[in-house]
């Protein structure tokens, strides 16, 4: 990886408003570290690098003209290949071209565009985003760039989004959480991964696994990066260079932490636990108020996934209605799930459906004296592809793997991880975040200040093995 994207976002940004650098010199650095690296890591699905340069040309044509189209004007961005996006094929990780209207720009996406944000390509994923292991039986796995020497899950079902940011191919990647797809990928690689309330950004041109909790997301590199990602493309938000200098302030001494939830620090694989906890008390000597406060709730909504939860039953739905000739091709990993859907009730799914928003509600009574409750983001250590590319093996897995983050999607919550360790295996630990429902500034406001007291992933865990050549 070379000079340019080493840098925050925000100062790229800068750098490119002031004509200090272009959008070609991004670009051409991003496609030579994608050349260099893609043979080890295949993080995209369709990889554009034609499109993309035209794209800088774009941008720096407005530049040169005075017109400046948004904060992201001229950044590297991936996408998942879960969102729709014009002149691009849209494949949702499946064996087949998804229908035009699967072509077309949703919100998301659209807010790209306006701001001449270069999309690189479309990141590999998860057939129909269903699940969290990362694998996939039509196009393979990304390599999660963490262990040189094994093939190990890159985390999903973003799988390609967090490999894109470390090899330096993207500065920012889009991507969807209905269970943890954007934090368990994020913490698997060693990246940020921010996970909204539901609604906080609009779904549609999104395929839908579960519209029921269904969120697009974010991941970056870091957690100032994602507080400028998140101001470009939120409208609430609006300047984020006004928002992120306003959030820059807060100090980590003074903030509310809730933490020791015996189900979030539970069943974690050696140096997980270790790792978040060393974080947590380094933020603590800095001055944070961390308390002993319970979220039970996280427990019980977890417990409504292992009956089955929503994903399979909506996703049966979607294909039904939509895709009914893609079910006999579905992922055989998968497939059982999908297929036997539809013996569920409506009278169940009702049923779980009201336990979880009486959950929701209970939940957002334990923030009366915290700002955030911390957990590890992911307690189990990547596996080996090989050990997830039967059923068993991968619903064994993916149980695990969405421990601590399934209940922040039932509840309704908003979170984002950042990497704070390596566990003993030598992979990336992350440490969660959770807050209430519609409080995503105050959150990356805390996560910004946890930055700046722990340092960056790159600061505490390094380079990755596999591209650190």
């Amino acid at each position: 990886m070379t000079e340019f994207l080493t840098h925050p976002l925000p100062a790229l940004a800068q750098a490119l408003y002031q004509r200090q650098i272009s959008a070609r010199d991004l670009v051409e650095e991003a496609i030579a570290n994608h050349e260099r690296c893609d043979a080890l890591t295949n993080a995209y699905l369709l990889w554009t690098s034609s499109r993309a340069r035209k794209g800088a040309a774009a941008a720096d044509a407005a530049f040169a003209a005075g017109a400046i189209a948004g904060p992201l004007q001229g950044i590297p961005i991936s996408i998942k290949d879960l969102f729709a996006a014009e002149g691009l094929p849209t494949f949702a990780g499946s064996d087949r071209r998804l229908p035009p209207e699967w072509e077309v720009d949703g919100p998301v996406v659209a807010a790209l565009r306006r701001q001449l944000g270069v999309i690189m390509g479309k990141t590999h994923m998860v057939e129909f985003a269903f699940g969290g292991t990362g694998q996939n039986c039509h196009w393979g796995a990304p390599r999660n760039p963490w262990d040189k020497t094994a093939h190990r899950s890159p985390g999903g079902s973003s799988s390609g989004a967090g490999v894109s940011l470390m090899e330096g191919s993207a500065l920012l990647a889009l991507g969807s959480d209905t269970a943890g797809s954007v934090r368990i990928p994020a913490a698997m690689t060693g990246t940020v991964g921010l996970k909204l309330t539901l609604g906080r950004w609009s779904a549609a041109g999104v395929v839908p696994l579960s519209p029921t909790f269904d969120t697009p997301g974010l991941l970056t590199r870091t957690v100032e990066d994602a507080a400028f990602g998140f101001g470009s493309i939120d409208a609430m938000v609006g300047d984020p260079f006004h928002y992120l200098s306003r959030i820059s302030t807060l100090e980590i001494a003074g903030v509310r932490i809730g933490m020791g939830d015996p189900f979030l620090w539970s069943d974690c694989d050696p140096g997980i636990a270790e790792g978040a906890k060393a974080a947590v008390d380094a933020l603590a000597a800095k001055g944070a108020l961390v308390r002993e406060r319970a979220l039970p709730e996280a427990r019980a909504a977890y417990d409504v996934f292992l009956e089955g939860g929503f994903s399979a039953i909506e996703l049966r739905s979607f294909l039904d209605q939509e895709l009914p000739q893609w079910l006999p091709e579905l992922d055989p990993i998968m497939a059982p799930a999908v297929k036997n859907a539809e013996t569920l009730t409506a009278r169940e799914y009702l049923a779980r459906l009201q336990r979880v928003r009486s959950l929701s509600r209970t939940a957002q009574e334990r923030f009366a004296d915290v700002e955030v409750f911390v957990s590890p983001t992911v307690c189990a250590t990547p596996a080996l592809i090989s050990e997830v590319r039967d059923t068993g093996g991968h619903l064994r897995v993916n149980r695990r793997l969405v421990h601590n983050t399934v209940g922040v999607n039932y509840l309704g919550l908003c979170a984002i991880t950042l990497p704070v360790a390596l566990d003993r295996a030598g992979m990336p630990v992350g440490l969660q975040f959770i807050a209430p429902p519609g409080n995503e500034e105050r959150l990356i406001a805390v996560a910004l200040a946890a930055e700046h007291a722990l340092g960056t992933g790159r600061q505490r865990l390094g380079a990755p093995p596999l591209l650190a050549l």
